[in-house]
């Protein structure tokens, strides 16, 4: 992995470009419902924010990407439920993942307005509440004073941890920047960490597939206002 990894290192050295759109395009991507439940984009966020202590990277962009690319993601879903309203919960692809359509409208059922907040941090609902919130009519000003605050919270807390532990690494570790060792530490751990926890969930909703709450029935264009409050 290493002998891996240091080229990588140095291609993002000399074009961070590439770096910052790879971040903007995962946190995209990953609120696009079914492709945002096999993009592992909060693996790469939380990865490459390795980098930013040793300066291939600037946090303020990192952050900005990230930012940028779960709002448009969100927004694009949001706006694409909002318009053909509960009739795109019932065509393809959502049709195929009728078990995580209905774990997010029982999250709006338990949560309401709160659901857009919550699910930012819960893959995969993730990458279905948006799309779930247009479709149950929530209006866009309730949408996005609570869809923006949580984007505001979820960079942070996937970049800053990854700043702090390489930092804390090179700082008491005795760890140097130029032998990427600390980097080295942190994503092959990002890594090992997301694919022990994609395995564990497999192997969770494969023993227990019959054991999903069904959401309840809702009428055509039904408003979350009551449930905001």
């Amino acid at each position: 992995m290493t002998s891996f990894l240091d080229p990588l290192i140095s291609f993002v050295s000399a074009h961070p470009w590439l770096a910052y759109l790879t971040l903007f395009l995962a946190a995209l991507l990953e609120a696009v419902p079914v492709v945002g439940s096999v993009i592992p984009g909060s693996t790469i966020i939380l990865a490459l924010s390795a980098l930013i202590p040793g300066g291939e990277l600037k946090l303020q962009w990192v952050l900005l990407a990230a930012a940028v690319g779960a709002v448009l993601g969100d927004g694009s879903a949001y706006w694409i439920g909002h318009r053909q309203q509960r009739e795109i919960l019932n065509t393809w692809p959502l049709t195929n993942y009728p078990r995580v359509v209905a774990e997010s409208e029982s999250f709006f059922h338990r949560f309401g307005t709160w659901a857009v907040f919550f699910a930012r941090f819960v893959p995969p609902i993730r990458a279905f509440v948006p799309v779930t919130a247009g479709a149950l009519a929530m209006p866009p000003a309730k949408f996005y004073a609570v869809n923006i605050p949580a984007i505001l919270v979820w960079a942070p807390a996937h970049v800053l941890p990854g700043v702090l532990a390489v930092s804390a690494l090179h700082e008491y570790a005795g760890l140097h920047h130029d032998g990427h060792v600390g980097k080295h530490i942190w994503i092959l751990t990002v890594v090992t960490v997301a694919i022990a926890g994609g395995v564990g969930v497999w192997i969770y909703r494969r023993r227990n597939g019959g054991g999903v709450a069904e959401a309840k029935p809702r009428a055509q264009g039904t408003s979350l206002e009551s449930e905001g409050r």
